[in-house]
């Protein structure tokens, strides 16, 4: 038994996620378009097709990371020459490795990193306009800085999620850097792990503290429950930019 690592790129525009589970399950996912270019290249009907990071509806990947077992024995390059000819164009393997039968592309995982683009102009760019937030004002730095601070480490983020189902809903956030000039703005955010919606509300919360709407102070008391956290951010600016594994 083979155990495939593929590392994939794709605009998540028309999709509903990575996947999309229990009620609302939906077959217009990353990994369910995957999974059918799978069965018919190895001939086996039952594949089982691990992520990194699950990301939500309309999310774009960098470099998601996925692993899958077969029989097959068709060769890498192979591998990658079919999974892009019969992928749609919006999602691209981009490596294909054969690594350790224990590899698993979420548990072995050490690291995620989360980028959201953010476009600053009077006129939102009509060529951006899919795949970045545009705002109107320049949010303050500065004051987004101070607040990363505040949810760097090891937090309870249970009120920073959807996730309200989750046993265990501790993360640590190992970094976040705010950068950019008066054209685009990025947040980066790298953590042990990702509760569902988690980057989004994060984001948001960020914002709104640049552009006057909140308080720094604010996110103490969303830990605590006082306050709401609002609305994730807008999905179009968010990609999972890295995942991360242990030489061990």
């Amino acid at each position: 038994m083979r155990n495939i690592k593929l590392t994939i790129e794709y605009d998540g525009s028309r999709y509903q996620g990575w996947t999309r589970l229990g009620k609302n399950e939906s077959n217009n996912t990353i990994s369910n378009k995957i999974i059918e270019v799978l069965k018919k290249m190895t001939g086996e009907y039952l594949i089982e097709l691990n992520c990194g990071c699950r990301t939500e509806a309309g999310v774009h990947a960098y470099a998601q990371v996925a692993n899958f077992k077969t029989e097959c024995d068709m060769p890498l390059p192979e591998i990658k020459h079919y999974l892009n000819r019969y992928l749609p164009m919006d999602i691209a393997i981009t490596e294909v490795e054969e690594v350790p039968e224990r590899f698993h592309a979420q548990m072995n995982a050490s690291s995620k990193t989360y980028l959201y683009r953010m476009t600053i102009d009077d006129v939102p760019s009509v060529f951006d306009r899919k795949y970045t937030f545009h705002c109107y004002h320049i949010p303050d730095k500065n004051l987004m800085q101070q607040a990363a601070l505040l949810l760097v480490g090891k937090h309870d983020f249970y009120n920073f999620s959807s996730a309200k189902k989750s046993k265990n809903t501790e993360r640590e956030i190992y970094d976040i850097q705010i950068y950019g000039d008066t054209e685009e703005m990025q947040i980066m955010i790298r953590a042990d792990d990702f509760l569902h919606n988690m980057a989004r509300f994060l984001v948001s919360i960020l914002l709104d503290i640049g552009f006057g709407m909140r308080k720094k102070e604010d996110i103490e008391d969303i830990f605590s429950g006082i306050q709401y956290p609002g609305e994730p951010c807008d999905p179009k600016g968010l990609y999972l930019q890295e995942i991360t594994y242990s030489s061990r």
